[in-house]
C-alpha cells in the first residue's frame, strides 16, 4: 500500500477516535397492586441505565437506578418512564450520587425523567445527591403527573463539586426544572438556571451565602397542613419551608457541603416519609 493511501486512513481512524463516546441509557418501569401489596407490572432497560429491585419486605416496593456509564457528560441522555397502578407505593432512588462530569466540546448533557402516579398510589423519588464538576453542563427536567387522590415526596439535591477535594465550580451550565402536575393541570413548578462562575453566583449573600449544596424537597399530602410546624423544628437557619396550599409543603435547604446537608436531611425526609430511607442511601 503506498503512502498516498495510508495517510488517508490514518486520518479517517484518528478522527473516528477522537469523538467522545456517548452514553445512552433508558428504563421504563411500571408497577401495579396486588393483593395489597406493590408489584413490578413490567420493566425494561437499555444502554448504560439498569434498575435494581431489592427486596423490602413490606407492601411498598423499592427501584435503585444505576448508571454504569458512571457518570454524564456532554451528549449523554439519560431517560426514565415510570407508571405507579392505582393503591401502589413505590421509593425511586439511585445507587450512588450521580456526577456531572465536565464536557469535552461543549455539547450538554440531558436527563429527562417522566413519571405518572395513579388514583391513591405514593411515590418517593429520592435520587442522592447530583454532584456537578468545573465545566459541566447539563439540562435536566423532571415531570410528574398526579392523579387526584396521589401522594408525593420528591427530594433533589445539587452539590457544586466536592469540598473534601477542595472543588470549586467556576465554569457550569445547568438547567434544572421540576414540574409536578395533577391531571395535567400544573401544581408546582421550579427551575434553577445557573450559568457562569457558579462558586461567585452562590457566595453572594442574597443566593447562597457560600452554600456548596442545596437541596429541594416536594412534599404533596393530605396531611402537609399538619407537618408544617413539627419540620420547621428540625431545620437549621439555612432552611426553610412553606405551605403552598393545604396539601403542598416545599422545602428549600442550603449547605457548606453534602455531608452538613445530609446530616439534617435524612432525618427530615424519613419524617415527611413516615419510614426509612432506602438502604442505599445509607451505603
Amino acid at each position: 500500500m503506498s503512502l498516498d493511501n495510508i495517510l488517508p486512513l490514518t486520518d479517517a481512524l484518528v478522527g473516528r477516535f477522537a469523538t467522545p463516546p456517548r452514553a445512552r441509557g433508558a428504563v421504563t418501569l411500571g408497577v401495579q397492586a396486588r393483593a395489597g401489596a406493590t408489584h413490578i407490572a413490567h420493566l425494561r432497560q437499555a444502554g448504560c441505565l439498569k434498575c435494581i429491585l431489592p427486596t423490602v419486605f413490606r407492601d411498598d416496593a423499592e427501584a435503585v437506578l444505576v448508571n454504569t456509564a458512571g457518570g454524564v457528560t456532554g451528549g449523554d441522555v439519560i431517560e426514565v418512564d415510570a407508571m405507579l397502578g392505582r393503591d401502589t407505593h413505590l421509593s425511586i432512588s439511585t445507587q450512588a450520587a450521580e456526577r456531572i462530569y465536565r464536557t469535552s466540546d461543549g455539547t450538554t448533557g440531558n436527563v429527562r425523567n417522566r413519571i405518572t402516579v395513579g388514583e391513591g398510589a405514593r411515590l418517593a423519588w429520592l435520587p442522592q445527591e447530583t454532584i456537578l464538576f468545573d465545566r459541566a453542563r447539563l439540562n435536566r427536567e423532571l415531570q410528574i403527573d398526579l392523579a387526584p387522590a396521589a401522594q408525593l415526596l420528591l427530594c433533589e439535591t445539587l452539590v457544586f463539586g466536592r469540598a473534601a477535594m477542595g472543588e470549586q465550580v467556576h465554569d457550569l451550565h445547568l438547567e434544572d426544572r421540576i414540574c409536578v402536575t395533577r391531571e395535567g393541570a400544573p401544581l408546582y413548578r421550579d427551575g434553577i438556571r445557573l450559568v457562569g462562575d457558579a462558586h461567585a453566583q452562590l457566595s453572594r449573600p442574597a443566593l447562597g451565602a457560600g452554600a456548596g449544596a442545596v437541596a429541594t424537597v416536594v412534599c404533596v399530602t393530605p396531611q402537609a397542613e399538619a407537618l408544617l410546624t413539627p419540620l420547621r423544628a428540625m431545620l437549621p437557619e439555612s432552611a426553610g419551608a412553606s405551605l403552598l396550599r393545604a396539601d403542598l409543603l416545599v422545602l428549600r435547604a442550603l449547605a457548606v457541603d453534602s455531608l452538613a446537608l445530609r446530616r439534617f436531611m435524612i432525618p427530615v425526609l424519613e419524617f415527611l416519609s413516615g419510614q426509612s430511607l432506602p438502604g442505599v442511601w445509607r451505603l
